[in-house]
């Protein structure tokens, strides 16, 4: 693996781990945990917001002396709630068949209390068109509060685009700086798919062919995903940066020589056969 992209490791445990340390930025940690069969995992939101985003099966998080379940089948398969504990807090994660779940922080101050939020809270749209639809659920994106954390779901129909046209939000064009982590899941497993992070103010350039349960890490640039036509593409966005509460909601910016397309996806669409051989002499 590169260095801004990371595979999975065997559970039980923690089987993926992003650090500021590892990606080179300043804010957002990201990691993946696998709960084994009667198995407790605690986590510490020292200094730092962190949601708790369930990928399969069924745990109790207990914080504060409240306990809250989560969990879903699976991540093709439904929507999950999502547990937002603030900076301070200490949660113990238990499941008695087993379970997987999502964890990333940023710092915060203490601004909103724990939260569960559910599916019926998060807005979904259908994003773009043609070659580039895709699902985009906000599960933990403005209006639902937070300081920095900004999480999104996205599905991916096999053969398909997601992020195009290409976006960026490292300040470049006055763009907010965010830092943020794909996490890649294929239906089947055996998929995989490309991300590309790019800049165009210098050949700085990453192509990452991605797996079932690897992550990328974005660092700077332009940067958009695509599935292969054998499975169809999950990604779990964590983004946290300089932008806080109400401020989670400016845009990313995109690239203007891709703009073109968008809300106009069968301009100029290519028909087959494209070209065809002249009829011969006799």
């Amino acid at each position: 693996m590169t260095q801004h992209q990371l595979s999975s490791q065997p559970g039980p445990g923690t089987v993926l781990r992003v650090t500021p340390e590892i990606a080179g930025w300043s804010v957002l940690d990201f990691a993946v945990t696998i709960l084994g069969p009667g198995q407790t995992v605690t986590v510490e939101a020292a200094g730092r917001e962190v949601a708790v985003v369930p990928q399969a099966g069924s745990f109790t998080a207990t914080v504060d002396g409240a306990s809250y379940e989560l969990g879903r089948s699976d991540v093709f398969a439904e929507m999950a709630p999502v547990l937002y504990l603030p900076p301070g807090s200490t949660v113990d994660l238990s499941s008695a068949n087993g379970a997987e779940f999502a964890t990333g922080g940023a710092p915060a101050e203490g601004r909103y209390p724990v939260r569960l939020f559910q599916p019926h809270e998060m807005k979904t749209e259908v994003r773009g068109g043609g070659g580039a639809t895709r699902q985009v659920n906000h599960i933990l994106a403005h209006p639902l509060p937070a300081e920095r954390l900004i999480l999104y779901e996205v599905y991916v129909p096999r053969g398909k685009w997601s992020g195009w046209p290409p976006h960026c939000h490292d300040g470049w064009e006055g763009s907010p700086y965010l830092e943020e982590t794909y996490y890649f899941r294929f239906d089947p497993a055996d998929g995989w798919g490309m991300h590309r992070n790019y800049r165009v103010d210098s050949e700085w350039n990453e192509t990452f062919a991605v797996r079932d349960r690897d992550v990328v890490m974005v660092t700077q640039g332009y940067h958009s995903s695509a599935a292969s036509p054998g499975s169809h593409m999950y990604f779990l966005n964590y983004l946290a940066g300089t932008p806080q509460n109400e401020d989670r909601a400016i845009p990313p910016f995109f690239q203007p020589e891709y703009r073109w397309i968008d809300g106009n996806w069968d301009k100029d669409a290519m028909t087959l056969p494209a070209v065809t051989p002249e009829p011969g002499e006799e």
